[in-house]
């Protein structure tokens, strides 16, 4: 047996020979049920595009699934790895749509929901990425950044919360 087999089967499964990535076990139990409740509705999202011959829901659908998996660090740079700026992005702004997705219309998330995601324990290190990667895809009109209900510009000082925009994907 080698020697990293205790390794492999704490981070993959194997299913009709093919090895898969684990969802990374540092993500809290209610957050990880939101991000994989995302995954199977983007799943059957993609199971009606196909029906469909739908090749514009498809693309939504397998961004959908994309970014579900990236949230629970079973794509993108392995989560036992240090993340590099670049993959801490990917993860926290894909991480950050999936959870506005799995919310009810009109509500919020608050920031540190995405940093537990994707920081586990040391979730408070990764806030201030979190918080500019917000910015950014409030710049790029997939959110809206608010306090206290009302959207608020750059920089606000004091916690902020994000709610997704009507034409948000």
């Amino acid at each position: 047996m080698p020697d990293n087999a205790d390794t492999d089967t704490s981070r993959y499964f194997v299913i009709k020979g093919r090895r898969w990535r684990k969802t990374d076990p540092s993500i809290p139990p209610t957050l990880e049920k939101q991000l994989v409740r995302e995954l199977m509705s983007a799943r059957r999202a993609v199971k009606t595009a196909k029906f469909t011959d739908d090749d514009e829901a498809m693309a939504l659908a397998r961004s959908r699934v994309n970014d579900a998996k990236i949230s629970l660090g079973e794509r993108g740079r392995p989560w036992w790895e240090t993340p590099t700026e670049e993959s801490l992005k990917i993860r926290l702004d894909a991480t950050i749509r999936c959870l506005l997705r799995s919310r009810e219309e009109g509500k919020t998330i608050c920031t540190s929901e995405a940093a537990r995601v994707v920081g586990g324990e040391q979730w408070r290190d990764i806030m201030p990425q979190t918080i500019e990667a917000a910015w950014e895809l409030e710049n790029a009109g997939e959110l809206h950044v608010t306090q206290k209900g009302e959207r608020v510009s750059e920089p606000a000082s004091g916690a902020i919360r994000l709610r997704k925009t009507w034409q948000s994907r």
